[in-house]
């Protein structure tokens, strides 16, 4: 359960942004179906298990892959491929949707405060949700700060700046600190462990690995509804030396775009209701 506590004097700027709504007051529906739901539609269990093996576990991650590369997984054939291309669009229906749909949807957005008055003033009320958020800059300016005390404030309910959710916490650089954590719940008036057991910790130690727990977490997140943010601090560190100089500059690009974009089977984007913030 999400850390709950009461709102002290001044302790949240004015948003100017549209506040989020109360958790209890959005919409229970879910964001996504299980890729599971194509076992309804005629889809064997055995393709549904090689398309989470290959972090594939919504149905809308199913439909944001192209053909081509889902005929990479071993054991797909063409007319196996069709065959889920086709139940995957009968779930999830047309991709077409009225400006009232949208609006309705935008409802799902929350806004979670970065716990600073002044960054919150300057992005409009604080990072928002459904979205990949990229902090950069100099040694020692605050970004991995930044990252722990985000991973305490998304658990903070919306009056309060928050999301209400979990956190899931990638790291690279082994900067993460559990008494920073608890000093930082300190501050906001929340039970350290508490916060400490909201919060999925794993440790990367090379890009490969580092790709590989993305893949958990669209995995683990399909099935947790709770979750609210994923931090990757930094997303940039371990690609650096596993791909170094020029002649290999091109490929770490492309491996980048691969875990940050929506163009592979392999993206977080397959689970839409995440606000992912990397650390560069």
């Amino acid at each position: 359960m999400a850390p709950r506590r009461a709102a002290p004097e001044g302790s949240m700027p004015p948003p100017s942004r549209a506040p989020s709504p109360p958790i209890d007051q959005i919409d229970e529906a879910p964001f996504f179906d299980s890729v599971d739901e194509l076992q309804q539609h005629g889809i064997n269990m055995q393709d549904i298990l090689k398309l989470k093996s290959a972090a594939i576990n919504t149905v809308s991650g199913v439909v944001m892959t192209t053909r081509r590369q889902l005929l990479k997984i071993k054991g797909m054939s063409e007319a196996k491929v069709e065959k889920i291309k086709e139940a995957a669009q009968k779930i999830t229906g047309s991709s077409f949707a009225t400006g009232v749909e949208v609006q309705d949807r935008r409802r799902r957005v929350l806004c979670i405060s970065t716990g600073s008055k002044s960054v919150d003033s300057i992005l409009g009320g604080g990072l928002m949700s459904q979205s990949i958020t990229e902090v950069y800059g100099e040694f020692r300016t605050g970004k991995t700060q930044l990252a722990h005390t985000m991973c305490v404030v998304a658990q903070l309910p919306s009056d309060l700046g928050g999301a209400s959710g979990k956190v899931a916490y990638i790291d690279t650089e082994g900067t993460f600190r559990p008494d920073r954590i608890r000093s930082i719940a300190d501050r906001f008036g929340v039970d350290g462990s508490m916060a400490l057991e909201n919060i999925l910790y794993a440790r990367a130690f090379n890009s490969e690995h580092q790709m590989e727990l993305i893949n958990e977490c669209s995995m683990r997140f399909a099935e947790d509804k709770d979750f609210r943010l994923i931090i990757v601090d930094s997303i940039m560190a371990l690609f650096r030396v596993d791909y170094s100089g020029r002649g290999e500059l091109s490929e770490r690009q492309q491996k980048v775009r691969t875990e940050t974009s929506g163009g592979s089977q392999r993206t977080p984007t397959k689970i839409p209701s995440w606000h992912r913030c990397f650390q560069n």
